[in-house]
């Protein structure tokens, strides 16, 4: 489903435009076209492939989903899978994020992910002076959202291990306890293999020979990988301490304290 097809050129929004208008906006100096699809149809992807010239392997990985988080080069072109992680009480859902960045475009598609990213495209509305940089800086403004949102989730679940921990030591059920870590885990594995590769990717981007849409971007780039050492460090701190738990004899600590 189409979101947004939105033409900007130095900075300013120019208009929404249709699909039909597109290849003309594409042809203008210093402008670019950013589109924003919900669940694309295999034939909405390949409709955007004429339209943006799109890499066949990289919208081929598009159109399967459930990729791997990656970025890769094709040509002056960039193709990013993220995955969107939400929480859904205790269990975490994971989408996907597929952007697809030349010179003079960005499409990025949302799979299976809830909330949108109508904020990102406000923020780089309100920085012309950052959304001249072109669309490279939509590609920061969206792995810099969907990295952001890693952070409540990590927040959730060190909260979930504080909970375990108070009822261990104050006697609750040891089954409970048990398949409580189990669940934590889980989750913690399901937002490390988010994390874990966008960082490996994302290290690329700035410094040393960066794609050509990113040249002016690596200070922002840096900054998003920052952010992803810093979750990756402390998932590994919650895991290590879930892990230090489940090593307790849970049934002497329940007996212990009775």
């Amino acid at each position: 489903m189409l979101i947004n097809c939105v033409a900007y050129q130095d900075g300013n929004k120019l208009a929404e435009i249709g699909k039909d208008e597109i290849r003309s906006y594409l042809s203008r100096p210093g402008c670019f076209v950013w589109v924003a699809l919900r669940d694309p149809e295999p034939s909405e992807l390949q409709e955007m492939q004429d339209e943006f010239g799109l890499h066949e392997l990289a919208v081929e990985d598009a159109t399967h989903g459930h990729q791997r988080p990656k970025i890769e080069e094709y040509g002056d072109s960039l193709f990013a899978v993220l995955q969107a992680v939400e929480p859904a009480g205790d269990d975490l859902v994971v989408g996907e994020l597929d952007v697809f960045v030349g010179p003079n475009y960005v499409l990025s598609a949302r799979n299976r992910v809830e909330r949108g990213f109508s904020e990102v495209r406000a923020r780089c509305e309100r920085e012309p002076e950052l959304l001249r940089h072109g669309s490279g800086y939509v590609l920061y403004a969206l792995m810099d959202a969907v990295v952001d949102r890693y952070f409540p989730v990590l927040d959730q679940l060190e909260t979930r291990l504080e909970s375990i921990e108070e009822q261990i030591f104050t006697g609750k059920s040891v089954r409970a306890n048990v398949e409580a870590l189990y669940d934590l885990k889980q989750a913690l594995m399901t937002l490390k293999h988010a994390v874990a590769p966008l960082l490996e990717h994302t290290g690329k981007l700035y410094g040393g020979r960066v794609p050509r849409v990113c040249a002016s971007m690596g200070e922002y780039f840096r900054d998003v990988y920052d952010h992803l050492v810093r979750l990756n460090s402390t998932i590994d701190s919650v895991r290590d301490m879930a892990t230090l738990l489940d090593g307790i004899p849970l049934g002497e600590v329940s007996t212990s304290m009775t």
